[in-house]
């Protein structure tokens, strides 16, 4: 890979950072007055027509019964969880405390293969992962500050997000990208559906709007992100995720008035340094067989689209299955 290729990637991942930082600024702001339930359910809904459009183009043969239907499900209800969580989380905690507990998920991601992937994590990736949930601790501080729901809220969106990522990871091979979509997206629109009556606020048109925003920011920093990842390596461009505490930083200041103490700073840079150690552990020859992190990183989950289509051109150039987004479902 050519050092103007990375460069390309990492600045695609940038962008697509970005994006995601913007898309989450979004919801902390409606999440002053709308429920984490209605947002994922407006959002999800506006995401359909998009969707759609690409997985009516999949010309492939095949049915949508999943090969492996309880890891599809269980996968299901993880991202399910996930979305709400980390929605909730966002809503209800300042941006630059959330970003960092969600950063941990590339840890969780790691334990978790060792059970369902048959990994072998040695002595340095253990220390890795228990430097990086000092720092999760730093931020979070329990017993000087007072934990929220939130807290509580961001570590289960990073803990069911990595559960997802290796459910991906152990059965993604084989079931069909369109059978990994679809059961997730039905399964959220129904039980956000059942649960919305308990939780509905109406809504004025440019609510309705931001909400739309919120879809498209999340479908536009996803493809971007797989050129990111067709143009450079993976160790190269999986941290760029970092970056948005930066913006979690901006962004809280200019729109919430939200300041960031050191303690946050601290656990953020512990946690940020634990996360690229790893990734470059894995990079290194004979680290890992699976490399469980770079694998399950920042995809999209999404049916390879036709092609002919503009969608269908990057997919075929992408080297990267499309899977789904890590550190966070949307």
């Amino acid at each position: 890979m050519s050092e103007k290729s990375n460069l390309k990637g990492a600045l695609y991942g940038l962008l697509a950072m970005a994006i995601y930082a913007s898309h989450d600024a979004i919801v902390k702001g409606l999440g002053g007055k709308f429920s984490a339930i209605q947002i994922v359910f407006v959002a999800a809904l506006l995401s359909f027509p998009i969707i759609s459009f690409i997985m009516l183009s999949d010309k492939k043969a095949g049915h949508l019964r999943p090969l492996y239907p309880g890891w599809v499900v269980l996968r299901s209800v993880c991202m399910i969880v996930a979305g709400v969580a980390a929605f909730y989380a966002f809503s209800t905690l300042p941006l630059a405390q959330v970003y960092p507990i969600l950063f941990a998920t590339p840890l969780l991601v790691t334990i978790l293969s060792i059970p369902m992937l048959g990994e072998t994590v040695r002595l340095r990736r253990w220390a890795a992962i228990g430097v990086g949930l000092l720092g999760v601790l730093i931020v979070v501080r329990p017993g000087q500050s007072d934990l929220e729901l939130g807290h509580l809220a961001a570590v289960v969106a990073s803990f069911c997000t990595a559960m997802a990522s290796v459910i991906v990871r152990k059965v993604g091979s084989e079931e069909r990208s369109i059978v990994l979509l679809i059961y997730p997206m039905m399964g959220n629109f129904l039980a956000m559906g059942a649960a919305l009556p308990l939780v509905y606020v109406p809504m004025e048109i440019s609510e309705f709007a931001l909400m739309g925003l919120i879809a498209l920011f999340g479908l536009i920093a996803s493809f971007i992100t797989i050129l990111a990842y067709r143009e450079g390596e993976a160790v190269i461009v999986a941290p760029m995720q970092y970056s948005q505490i930066i913006w979690a930083v901006i962004f809280g200041y200019l729109f919430f008035g939200e300041g960031v103490d050191a303690a946050t700073v601290i656990g953020a840079g512990v946690v940020i340094a634990s996360g690229v150690y790893m990734v470059l552990r894995e990079k290194s020859s004979g680290t890992s067989e699976n490399k469980p992190i770079t694998n399950t990183r920042h995809r999209l989950e999404m049916p390879y689209a036709p092609r002919s289509s503009l969608f269908g051109r990057i997919l075929k150039r992408s080297s990267i299955p499309l899977t789904e987004r890590s550190a966070r479902v949307r």
